[in-house]
């Protein structure tokens, strides 16, 4: 039986818990074969970004092209997309891969905080991938930087999914991770599908841990390498929140920071 193929084009974390790396992991966890090109080289560890080389448009796609121009690839996922040019050029290889499904994580702040990408890349990655995405992916504070309000409640959750589905996302799943230091679920981790009209929950006991490097990126490739493998994509969704609860339950406690997850 072939392996389908699962792509990440995003940054490169060399410490190993977020960025391509995690991601390479994760598809090979679900027996996917992983290709990967690389879209910013970061400085980082689990204590801090301390800062990123970006690489150019042609070198993204120098990258890519040899890629799928040899392979099928089924699924494909989208991390740190730094610059306007990065953005528009990914946008053009993913329309030469025809049925490959599309997972957008619009990655534009580090655990630490270290904003990733500028206010005019946010908007290109909007109007550019946005509606050719099977599922878009922020977390609280990537939300609320997009719809553009902070978010206290459930309701605002609604209301800034629907915002991003009038921006051209088919589908929106905000992530729960920090719902607790928003005050509005403490004993869950609740994530949230908009699926269309349809709401879907995704809950799991709150894990108190310091161990949260690379979850965001580690879901959304377990959600692309899940809809390769033919799940729909509430399903898909499920799979990846159970294996992300799992990992986080064993993570190894590594650095002096935010460890990263135990991916397997």
């Amino acid at each position: 039986m072939t392996q389908p193929v699962c792509l990440t084009i995003a940054g490169l974390d060399p410490s190993g818990g977020a960025g391509i790396l995690a991601d390479v992991r994760t598809f090979a966890a679900f027996g996917c074969f992983p290709a990967a090109a690389v879209t910013s080289i970061t400085f980082q560890n689990t204590v801090g970004v301390f800062g990123a080389q970006h690489q150019s448009a042609d070198a993204v796609r120098q990258q890519v092209e040899p890629i799928i121009e040899d392979y099928t690839v089924a699924a494909l996922k989208t991390g740190m997309l730094p610059t306007r040019e990065v953005i528009e050029e990914t946008g053009s290889l993913i329309k030469l891969m025809g049925g490959a499904r599309l997972v957008v994580d619009p990655v534009v702040r580090s655990t630490s905080g270290f904003d990733l990408i500028d206010d005019e890349a946010l908007r290109s990655l909007i109007a550019v991938l946005f509606p050719l995405a099977d599922v878009v992916t922020p977390n609280l504070p990537e939300a609320e930087r997009i719809a553009g309000f902070k978010i206290t409640s459930v309701n605002d959750i609604d209301k800034a999914a629907a915002a991003m589905q009038a921006m051209g996302a088919k589908n929106v799943l905000i992530k729960g991770g920090h719902l607790a230091e928003a005050n509005i679920d403490k004993a869950r981790a609740t994530d949230y599908l908009y699926e269309g009209s349809a709401r879907h929950l995704f809950s799991s006991g709150h894990i108190d841990t310091t161990a949260t490097h690379g979850t965001g990126c580690t879901l959304a490739a377990a959600i692309t390498a899940n809809l390769a493998l033919g799940k729909n994509l509430a399903d898909a969704i499920a799979i990846a929140k159970q294996f992300v609860t799992e990992a986080i339950r064993t993570a190894p406690m590594l650095g002096h920071g935010h460890s990263p997850i135990n991916i397997r």
